[in-house]
């Protein structure tokens, strides 16, 4: 049996300042994103998209992700918590951010800047899919560094308790997340996409990756403590977010397939 470590969340103070290991993560991964950007621009190079169109997009992507990853932690999984408390939807820098909400901003965002650039959505899409993978398995050790989304009760060897919470070894759920939402879900899609594919293929293989191991992870994970816990059929609120992501990527992927239009 493990106990966590019980990180203190603040990793720097600089004098009023102080700097959570949350908000580096994030940091982190945006960085990643530009790193492997650019990668993927010299992998498979377009007309115009250089690193200043990269700069851009990243721009965009970080307002989705934070606007709509906090609005989807706010609507799906605490409404009644920041309705008493509206001030405290705006601290982010405590954790706290809906994967499925930043998704669907995320999704809005490209859609924007796809309209500014006079350039087509999907293939846009497929260009970002392989990005972000290794920056959610970074919020996922923010999610650990904050003893926070634990798992629940287990008897494998390297169960956990976390001392914020009880005294019960649990599944440290978010360990599972960064390795698969994270560096597995990052190989298969950078391998995969490492080739020309038609409009829509990598995106289907992202929506099924991630709909599906996250499907997986919320077995070991406690539910979520808002209003709605385990909900029909004994799953949760994060699988019946997921389960979708799974149907409309394999839909994706067949229609690209047979349509076979240029990515």
């Amino acid at each position: 049996m493990l106990i966590h470590p019980q990180f203190d969340p603040v990793a720097i103070h600089l004098g009023p300042l102080a700097v959570h290991w949350y908000g580096l993560m994030y940091l982190l991964g945006f960085l990643l994103f530009l790193r492997l950007g650019r990668e993927r621009l010299r992998a498979l190079p377009r007309p115009g998209w250089d690193n200043k169109f990269l700069d851009d997009l990243l721009f965009y992507g970080v307002l989705g992700v934070v606007a709509g990853g906090r609005l989807g932690e706010v609507l799906f999984y605490h409404p009644g918590y920041y309705a008493a408390h509206p001030l405290e939807v705006f601290a982010v820098w405590r954790g706290g951010m809906s994967f499925h909400g930043g998704f669907l901003g995320v999704l809005a965002a490209m859609a924007l800047f796809a309209r500014k650039r006079k350039i087509k959505w999907l293939p846009l899409m497929d260009f970002v899919a392989p990005l972000v993978p290794l920056g959610l398995g970074a919020g996922r050790i923010g999610n650990f560094i904050n003893a926070e989304l634990w798992g629940r009760p287990a008897s494998v060897p390297w169960a956990m308790v976390f001392p914020n919470v009880d005294d019960i070894p649990r599944h440290p759920s978010q360990l599972y997340e960064f390795a698969l939402e994270g560096a597995v879900l990052f190989a298969l899609l950078w391998l995969y996409s490492g080739k020309p594919r038609p409009a829509g293929a990598v995106s289907g293989l992202f929506l099924i990756g991630y709909g599906g191991f996250r499907f997986l992870a919320e077995y070991t994970r406690n539910p979520d403590d808002g209003v709605f816990g385990l909900m029909t059929f004994g799953i949760s609120m994060g699988q019946w977010l997921s389960a979708p992501m799974v149907l409309a990527g394999a839909g994706m992927m067949v229609w690209a397939r047979r349509k076979k239009i240029p990515g």
